[in-house]
């Protein structure tokens, strides 16, 4: 396949997985395909130094999500793994190729080198970082290459295009879990009442949007409906909302279609509205006609629906301290806004999070937020 229509169908797949979480492994088995390696790894933390707690990981294989090996490398080796300690040192966004993370001795002696990443088959893998918001810090993790003989310059090419965009997949699948509407699919998207959702065609046009995004446009606070299009109202936040649309959507030159994120500035002095753009089908064959062609999902931090902590607490049998702190970690607060909001440490606030993590039995932020999410759902008596 030429690589230019390689990459072309990957990020398709990015986008749609961003969106479904039914369509992740198959975009996971098509970068492992094109890119030629074994498998890769995405994990979300905190960047909290060498006891960083992790919130969520997912290891896939060829499509295939492995949970055993996700559990055997952070229970055994994860906690004595210098390599990841270090690699969170290096330049944000920067490829590093795993051997280069340990010593000379520590690769003839590091339990996590030699026996972890040897049951993950990534000794040879590559790996990167970047620095989120919220103090939170995402990892990509290749395994080793399928050919067996090192990388070449190809592959490493194409892994590099894809990292703005797996970074991009990332950051929309955080603002649907911070809204509750993970695995809602696009047509249950226009459906929520925690997220803004518009749609629009190839031109750029409006096609539909959802009452919290009706609400967004109709007050002008930030964004407006100018003519049937999205527009900023800051004039440096218009220009770059329309460079974001301009690679969202579909021209007559074809080529990869990429999403991306941006935060718009209010008039009113609110919080700025966060704005995530992602494309709808690819650069299909649709002779002109008004299909939806990109999905917007409007953040505004002023409008968190607000959780009962205290009912949390007693539905899920936690203490009344985390059940307030998960409330408010389903409602889209970070870990220093809670803090900060509770009169508590950052580290207390994390301690209990992970306390609350054993209590469940769940693994990180994006299950703790759906089993609140789930009890706010339930009738009240």
């Amino acid at each position: 396949m030429n690589p230019d229509d390689a990459f072309a169908r990957i990020l398709a797949s990015l986008h749609e997985a961003a969106l479904d979480d039914a369509r992740w492994p198959a975009a996971s088995a098509r970068i492992d395909e094109a890119c030629g390696i074994v498998g890769s790894a995405l994990v979300v933390g905190e960047a909290a130094g060498a006891d960083a707690s992790v919130h969520f990981a997912r290891f896939f294989y060829r499509g295939e999500r492995r949970p055993d090996l996700e559990r055997e490398y952070f229970d055994a080796y994860y906690p004595s793994d210098t390599g990841i300690r270090r690699l969170v040192k290096q330049p944000e966004g920067q490829l590093v190729h795993l051997p280069d993370l340990y010593t000379e001795e520590e690769r003839k002696t590091s339990p996590a080198y030699n026996e972890g990443r040897r049951r993950l088959d990534a000794r040879d893998g590559l790996n990167v970082h970047f620095d989120e918001r919220d103090g939170l810090r995402l990892g990509w993790f290749t395994a080793d290459p399928a050919a067996g003989d090192g990388w070449e310059s190809a592959q490493l090419r194409l892994i590099e295009a894809l990292l703005p965009h797996v970074r991009q997949f990332v950051r929309v699948r955080q603002a649907l879990a911070a809204a509750g509407a993970l695995g809602a699919g696009r047509a249950g998207l226009l459906e929520s009442d925690r997220i803004g959702v518009v749609e629009l065609d190839r031109g750029g046009r409006v096609l539909a949007a959802n009452a919290p995004a009706l609400a967004i446009l109709g007050r002008g606070d930030g964004l407006l409906d100018r003519d049937g299009a999205l527009e900023a109202w800051l004039p440096a936040d218009r220009s770059r909302l329309q460079r974001l649309l301009g690679g969202a959507l579909p021209d007559v030159r074809g080529g990869p279609l990429g999403g991306g994120s941006m935060t718009v500035q209010r008039p009113s002095g609110r919080p700025r509205l966060g704005v995530h753009v992602s494309p709808v089908g690819g650069a299909a064959a649709d002779f002109g006609a008004r299909r939806v062609a990109a999905l917007v999902l409007l953040v505004d931090p002023a409008r968190r629906a607000r959780i009962d902590g205290h009912r949390v607490a007693v539905m899920l049998g936690l203490t009344a301290s985390e059940g307030r702190a998960a409330a408010q970690l389903a409602e889209g607060r970070s870990v220093r806004d809670i803090a900060a909001g509770e009169g508590w440490s950052e580290q207390y606030v994390r301690w209990m999070l992970k306390q609350t993590y054993r209590k469940l039995g769940v693994s990180g932020q994006v299950a703790l937020v759906r089993y609140v999410l789930a009890v706010g759902a339930l009738p009240r008596r």
